[in-house]
């Protein structure tokens, strides 16, 4: 048993596919096929069932996979203290992290933090909550950034800060015309969210009771992928939608006009680094939160846990 075959063994459980997983560990297949039969002959136990598609490890399979986890894991935290002990910085970070952050977050703290650890790769995918702690249990990521609190009893998370939620509205709203407003001013109908598969969308549902209110409205029902998109929606189709604090950070003067701010105490949503149990890369992710604390502007550090929106 070497410490390759258990990475091999680890990829294709992620991937369920030994050519997905062969071109993830830049290997031919044959030699990651070979590897992993090795692995079972040398365990004496069949631990994928090939006959079934997407491959799936068998009973016995699925548990010398999560011990074969945490000896890699535990491997390449060896070999991370043993760098830090010469005073470096070294290793892979995989990080998640939510589309309603990732525009928005992700400029403030990449470039500081990879030069401030130049020998550091860090590896960022763009994914929805679910995705994120499915990553994270499965040890396909390393720590996740997104709204919290989550009802997941193996993930742990550290509050980075707390994210006020805005009304961006169109000149010919009515709500252009006010300075501050009340939960109850939103107009349902002329509301435009994301889609279903957004945990911001959730939040959203919940502020004012939306989620009641919204069977009847007809025209409540457009999604759309992204914040910018949203933006552009009410631009010009009249109406308004909700919007996180960051994303004010790169409007425009004339788009900065159009935000209107919630008599306080603010709706906000909790923005979290989060981890599983399990996590090995201690020193890796503590760097990482350091470098997001340093980076977001001063307002959101003083923003304070009041009226915080709860997750679906």
């Amino acid at each position: 048993m070497t410490l390759q075959q258990l990475e091999y063994l680890l990829a294709v459980h992620q991937h369920r596919n030994f050519l997905k997983a062969a071109e993830a560990c830049f290997v031919t297949q044959p030699t990651l096929s070979m590897q992993i039969q090795k692995l079972e002959e040398a365990f004496e136990i069949k631990i994928f069932d090939r006959r079934r598609q997407p491959i799936t490890p068998t009973p016995a399979g699925a548990e010398i996979i999560e011990y074969a986890r945490n000896v890699v894991n535990a491997a390449h935290e060896l070999s991370s203290l043993v760098e830090s002990q010469k005073g470096k910085m070294k290793g892979l970070l995989r990080i998640g992290i939510i589309p309603t952050l990732a525009p928005y977050l992700l400029p403030l703290f990449v470039p500081s933090f990879t030069r401030r650890y130049p020998e550091v790769k860090l590896l960022v995918q763009e994914q929805t909550t679910d995705v994120i702690i499915n990553m994270l249990k499965e040890g396909a990521i390393d720590a996740g950034i997104l709204v919290t609190p989550v009802n997941e009893k193996s993930i742990s998370g550290q509050v980075l800060f707390y994210e006020e939620l805005m009304v961006y509205a169109s000149k010919n709203h009515r709500l252009y015309q006010k300075q501050y407003l009340l939960q109850k001013d939103i107009d349902v109908s002329k509301l435009w969210l994301l889609e279903e598969s957004h945990c911001f969308r959730s939040q959203i549902l919940s502020l004012c009771e939306l989620q009641k209110q919204s069977k009847e409205f007809s025209n409540f029902e457009y999604e759309a992928g992204s914040i910018e998109t949203l933006k552009r929606m009410v631009d010009v189709n009249d109406g308004i939608t909700i919007i996180p604090e960051l994303v004010t950070l790169q409007m425009s003067k004339s788009e900065q006009r159009a935000v209107r701010h919630f008599k306080s105490p603010a709706p906000v949503r909790e923005v979290s680094l989060v981890v599983h149990g399990n996590f090995i890369k201690k020193r890796l992710i503590d760097a990482l939160k350091k470098e997001i604390l340093a980076t977001i502007p001063e307002k959101l550090k003083a923003n304070q846990k009041k009226n915080v929106l709860p997750l679906y």
